[in-house]
């Protein structure tokens, strides 16, 4: 066997490679020789075909499994023999008699650039009371009652009816309801309909026309005026339940009362902040590796990563209940993703291994305990963790990852900016 090594474009390579035939013959008859010993043919007892009716049947199977096995060997000897480090697999061609090529990417040389030349905006943030009275609000909202009133219907009132709308006389799909129940000003209607309700005592009946928006998304409706007829069937007024003991323990609270639960609130908006920070540090120093880093990304592995992401996608949809006949996704949607996720792969094993960067184990223990807080019992999260080799290799790769960023933020021009929890949460 000889090898000649040919560089292509970029990290392609190709090596062309002269099999013996005569020694592939030679395996070809030992294999069916073996074959042969208990196979099994009609008009024959097993074991007892003929060497020509073996070959007959499987020699074309037979030699096509010796030549994968050749080529694969060869391959494997000559990519040892020049030192190469294989990306993905090789493609393998015929070139003539005996002679074969095989095309393969190689994994590109990563040396990291400039880290002084990254740039990053750290948030700078505080809890305060402001933001646990909010959450508090909301944490109330969610826990909302109502109660029957015998009054005109107002913003925030849980509304019943019974509603028919016409268009030119005619009534049309979608424009007919009982029972309706609705709540105003919440905007799951349109503001002119919510708005005519508005008002409305129990039993009462009104006639109002609302006009559909010209990018309504029933498009026969759009730019249509309709007259709708209502009738007020009940009204139910709000009562936001009261910071109290019981709310408390409604929330899990068992001791401490509201103040115990405004400390166990702070503590978890102060969590959500830092790991927040800690993504949005982590995006913009990966953005910057990349940036001062350009290195070619082998395309074989580009591709496995695409197939990954829309297999983990169509297994997604499928369990929202979409049928796979109907999902239908192109592989460059992927392509952005995927050229990104095995670019910051091979950046940050570069990287972490001239720095010898490591997940010490001290720290892992500390990131499985950050992921346990929001749990009711923690000690089940760390057991669960710890119970399983590869839920461990993965919390290992985070920590590794966040040693990189720390690293990077000691050397980088890192700017703070006071920035309020709301901001960081994209609710301002």
């Amino acid at each position: 066997m000889s090898a000649t090594v040919e560089t292509l474009v970029g990290l392609e390579r190709r090596i062309s490679l002269n099999l013996n035939p005569a020694e592939m013959e030679v395996e070809v008859g030992k294999r069916l020789q073996k074959l042969s010993r208990n196979v099994k043919l009609d008009g024959f007892r097993p074991g007892k075909a003929p060497m020509k009716v073996v070959a007959q049947r499987y020699g074309g199977e037979v030699r096509g499994e010796v030549l994968g096995d050749t080529l694969q060997k060869q391959f494997v000897a000559a990519v040892q023999e020049n030192k190469l480090d294989v990306a993905g697999y090789p493609h393998f061609e015929p070139a003539g008699e005996g002679a074969f090529t095989a095309t393969f990417e190689v994994y590109p040389e990563v040396v990291v650039g400039d880290i002084g030349q990254v740039k990053v905006t750290r948030p700078v943030v505080e809890v305060a009371d402001a933001d646990v009275e909010r959450t508090l609000d909301v944490l109330r909202k969610q826990r909302i009652s109502y109660a029957s009133v015998d009054r005109a219907a107002e913003a925030g009132d849980r509304v019943h009816i019974d509603y028919a709308g016409k268009i030119g006389g005619e009534a049309f799909q979608g424009g007919e309801a009982k029972d309706f129940p609705l709540i105003l000003g919440e905007g799951r209607t349109l503001p002119d309909f919510e708005g005519a309700l508005t008002g409305m005592k129990t039993g009462e009946t009104k006639s109002f026309e609302v006009t559909f928006p010209a990018d309504y998304f029933a498009k026969e409706l759009a730019g249509q005026t309709a007259t709708f007829e209502a009738t007020m069937k009940s009204v139910h007024a709000p009562h936001l339940p009261e910071v109290d003991e019981d709310f408390a323990k409604s929330l899990g609270i068992h001791e401490g009362g509201p103040a115990k639960l405004r400390e166990e609130i702070g503590a978890n908006l102060d969590r959500e902040a830092k790991r927040r920070i800690q993504v949005r540090l982590k995006e913009q120093v990966m953005d910057g590796l990349l940036a001062v880093t350009p290195f070619d990304v082998p395309k074989g592995l580009v591709g496995m990563e695409i197939r990954s992401l829309m297999e983990h996608a169509v297994n997604d949809l499928k369990a929202r209940g979409m049928k796979e006949q109907d999902i239908k996704l192109g592989e460059q949607v992927f392509e952005p993703q995927a050229q990104r996720r095995v670019a910051l792969s091979l950046l940050l094993n570069s990287f972490a291994g001239a720095n010898k960067i490591t997940a010490e184990d001290d720290k892992v223990r500390a990131k499985v305990d950050e992921f346990a807080q929001s749990y009711e019992d923690p000690t089940e999260v760390v057991a669960w963790y710890y119970q399983d080799a590869n839920r461990l290799r993965d919390v290992r790769a985070m920590v590794v990852e966040d040693n990189v960023v720390e690293m990077v933020l000691q050397q980088a021009q890192v700017t703070d900016e006071p920035t309020s929890l709301e901001t960081l949460m994209g609710k301002a």
